[in-house]
């Protein structure tokens, strides 16, 4: 029988995306039995003393690596950031007489902003749409409403490839943001949110848990009358027990967090690493003479998200059949924008984009543009 980490790829998919080798080798020690407990974490009563250790180490670590200040909650959610879409501003926004302003820079905003629209007033201060969301407002560019509701920004957009590299600065307005495909990626003032959400199966964990970042003064905006699972207070009393938790996501979570702490070395070093994994990609990009066309603009390029085109759609068709057979999987575009996209998340390793790097140069020579 071959060996199961013989058979492994390089895994550029958007997401689910990959997750550290070693996270998956603990995971599959301890799967059958966790240790001492006599059971799966599977298995595992999530009002279980033993659970409710996992879920406190879970959080922690989360404190340790964003610098989480007093003043916060960490909620772990469910639904994924489609939910969040509708939660923040049924929470922050909803029975308001403010308005809720939106910063559009790719896809996902777009669909946050329709399910805000549905609970309230909302306004977008800026939107990338006429130049195909290819680019960030230019700093200092945009200012909020400093009465309004929140102002919401996506920080990675995984479609069209674009990011803030830092917080862009809007205003007095709470400050919400989707980090479902960035997050801890590098370190983060969370004190410069009001509340930040990320489904976790980009970068923290696997697909079906959601993590939210809330400042306590928002938990009393929502009101009563909201359904319990949508209330964030609900979460936040119950430490994320109110119903039961997404188990085995959580437990994960805290794998993932404790493989950054001790195997990395925190965030600025996953930084560093990240922004020498996307410089390979791109230099191949800008030497390529039109070959490779990056969608996202030099100075908005995202860390996570390398997109761009072939001169043709043929090529592109042969470009990831090739790729595949050399074990080089994920990378067809999404399918609203086709073309090519190497999702190199946290977890991937430089091996990873070295080779990806190299076959790309290869086929680009091989197609008369070396």
């Amino acid at each position: 029988m071959t060996d199961g980490l013989q058979e492994r790829i390089y895994n550029f998919s958007a997401g689910p995306a990959v997750l550290p080798l070693p996270v998956l080798q603990q995971a599959q020690r301890e799967l059958l039995c966790l240790p001492g407990q006599g059971m799966s974490i599977l298995e595992m009563s999530h009002r279980d003393a033993a659970f409710v250790e996992i879920l406190a180490k879970a959080k922690a670590g989360l404190k340790q690596l964003l610098n989480i200040p007093d003043g916060y909650h960490t909620l772990f959610l469910q639904g994924g950031a489609r939910l969040q879409f509708s939660m923040v501003p049924l929470n922050l926004l909803k029975g308001s007489t403010r308005t809720a302003e939106y910063v559009i820079s790719g896809s996902w905003g777009s669909s946050a902003l329709k399910e805000a629209q549905r609970e309230g007033t909302t306004r977008v201060i800026w939107d990338g749409k006429a130049t195909k969301y290819d680019r960030l407002p230019e700093p200092g560019s945009v200012h909020s409403d400093p009465d309004a509701a929140y102002v919401h920004i996506t920080s990675n957009e995984t479609i069209e490839g674009v990011q803030f590299q830092r917080e862009p600065e809007l205003g007095p307005a709470p400050l919400v943001c989707d980090s479902s495909s960035d997050f801890l990626y590098r370190p983060l003032p969370i004190e410069k949110y009001g509340l930040v959400y990320a489904c976790a199966q980009k970068n923290a964990g696997p697909a079906g848990v959601t993590i939210v970042i809330i400042r306590d003064d928002l938990l009393a905006r929502a009101s009563d009358n909201l359904p319990g699972y949508l209330n964030y207070r609900s979460h936040a009393q119950e430490d994320s027990l109110w119903n039961t938790p997404p188990t085995f996501g959580i437990y994960l979570v805290g794998l993932v967090t404790q493989w950054l702490l001790h195997e990395v070395g925190g965030l600025e070093k996953m930084h560093q690493r990240n922004l020498a994994k996307s410089q390979l990609l791109y230099e191949e990009l800008d030497a390529s003479q039109g070959f490779y066309r990056g969608h996202a603009q030099a100075a908005n390029r995202s860390l996570m998200n390398v997109t761009f085109r072939l001169p043709d759609a043929d090529t592109e068709k042969a470009f990831l059949a090739e790729a595949a057979r050399r074990k080089l999987g994920g990378l067809k575009g999404h399918r609203s924008v086709g073309g090519i996209r190497a999702s190199i998340y946290n977890a991937m390793p430089v091996e990873g984009v070295t080779a990806l790097r190299d076959f790309m140069r290869e086929f680009r020579s091989q197609r008369g543009r070396g």
